[in-house]
């Protein structure tokens, strides 16, 4: 491996934290909001080429693309991680290992969720708020994305071991590739081949096979840092079970988006129907791109925290949380000003029913009002992951959604009916960015009695 060591990104542990965070963030930022747009791109051809009612069954389709996302950021997320805190303790043949784990673990689940998922497709359906009229669209597209499962898992876990080992710059741009390929692709096959919702999820996944052609050939270049060899792709279960419970934060945070997404829909349905479904498919679509930019940072912030607390430099982890934060914030204030004050704007993108306008946009208003307070939020769950603190990311990540949203959906909806659906959402922005505020002064008040190069036993054994 020594041939390879000149490749390793060692300036993680001595360049300016504002260069580094630049270096990357912005291509993690922008491929964030690439792939956000890659989403918004299917519903926006979607809602303007199929209608509203496919809208909805788009939006009925969600929480099961989240659960299967929740399974492959179970692995990514982990291996991420992995690799950076071993590239700062200069552990290569590890990281090596963790490499050919992540394809492996990534095959295995994925396979496992595609089955499971296709042979219960219409009572998984029926139970994330699908009715009648939507189940035809929502079966249609989702069945197509599942057969694409495993292409999927295998090419955003390989993506991100590819940032994490120091391409940030290439991974953003495959990703950015694939957000291009699927729009060009959506419009041939929904107008010109006439496929409808079909067309839009044959795109997705086409596009998806393309760039993970092009990351398995990035990592069969032997002159890389990393890449595949003979003997790493055999399962190690230490390995695995470390990926696992590194990446058992966002996968809790993305299995209880999951959860929460079906209640929401399922109140919605019963408070305004299925139009109720679209109008909050619609405004999840919208400030999904936020939500991906602050994603983008936290990505950005992973390897430059990883490493650093890796080679037990201190100030420098704490330096790279606090720059991260104030950006974090300052994204989701943008957010908070659009779907304020121009909700109508925003919505019209998606679709131009009357109907479903007004009550996306009414939605879109309440859904804003705590979201100064979500980037602090995101990157304070975050930055225990990329410290290995296992115990309170999970705790982070669950509870906005299962031990505040989850409650509140029914609570509030009792005095304020469907606009008490709306609102649950800004009241658990507040408890949680309380919560994350309380576990991260706690955390910083043992960073300031750390020295760098100092011991530290906070990370235990997970790596």
């Amino acid at each position: 491996m020594s041939a390879n060591k000149s490749s390793i990104p060692t300036e993680l542990g001595t360049e300016k934290i504002g260069r580094l965070l630049k270096q990357y963030a912005l291509p993690a930022i922008i491929a964030q909001t690439a792939a956000s747009l890659y989403n918004m791109v299917d519903s926006i051809f979607i809602g303007q080429g199929v209608g509203p009612l496919a809208i909805s069954g788009l939006a009925v389709t969600f929480p099961l693309m989240n659960l299967s996302t929740a399974f492959g950021t179970l692995v990514g997320a982990g291996a991420a991680v992995m690799l950076s805190v071993l590239l700062g303790q200069k552990n290569y043949k590890a990281a090596n290992k963790v490499l050919g784990n992540v394809v492996s673990l990534n095959i295995i689940i994925g396979l496992i969720f595609m089955a499971a998922a296709l042979i219960f497709i219409d009572p998984i359906l029926y139970f994330f708020g699908a009715s009648e009229n939507t189940l035809p669209y929502a079966k249609e597209y989702i069945t197509i994305i599942l057969i694409g499962n495993v292409i999927t898992h295998v090419y955003f876990g390989l993506n991100a071991a590819m940032r994490s080992s120091g391409f940030p710059k290439k991974a953003m741009a495959l990703t950015i590739f694939t957000v291009v390929f699927n729009t060009l692709l959506d419009p041939i096959f929904i107008f010109v081949f006439d496929m409808g919702i079909a067309g839009a999820a044959w795109a997705t996944v086409i596009a998806q096979t393309v760039a993970m052609i092009i990351v398995l050939k990035h990592f069969s270049d032997k002159e890389r840092a990393f890449h595949f060899e003979k003997g790493i792709f055999k399962l190690d279960m230490r390995v695995a079970k470390d990926s696992l419970a590194i990446g058992m934060g966002p996968f809790l945070m993305n299995a209880a988006a999951c959860l929460v997404t079906l209640f929401i829909n399922q109140q919605l349905r019963d408070y305004s129907g299925d139009l109720g479904i679209g109008a909050y498919g619609i405004c999840n679509r919208l400030i999904f791109m936020f939500i991906m930019i602050c994603m983008g940072l936290n990505q950005g912030m992973q390897p430059i925290a990883g490493y650093n607390y890796g080679a037990k430099q201190y100030s420098r982890v704490k330096e790279v949380f606090w720059m991260t934060a104030k950006l974090g914030t300052v994204v989701t204030c943008i957010c908070f000003i659009i779907g304020m004050f121009f909700p109508r704007v925003a919505v019209g993108i998606f679709t131009h029913d009357e109907a479903l306008m007004e009550m996306a946009s009414h939605g879109l208003r309440i859904l804003v009002l705590g979201f100064p307070i979500v980037g602090f939020q995101m990157i304070g769950t975050n930055f225990f992951q990329c410290l290995g603190m296992v115990k309170k990311s999970v705790i982070l990540s669950l509870s906005r959604q299962i031990l505040f949203l989850l409650p509140l959906l029914y609570a509030l909806p009792l005095w304020h009916d469907a606009s008490g659906v709306w609102m649950s959402f800004p009241v658990s922005d507040v408890l949680s960015a309380t919560l994350t505020a309380i576990l991260l002064r706690r955390l910083f008040k043992k960073f300031n009695r750390l020295q760098d190069g100092q011991e530290s036993s906070i990370l235990g054994s997970q790596i």
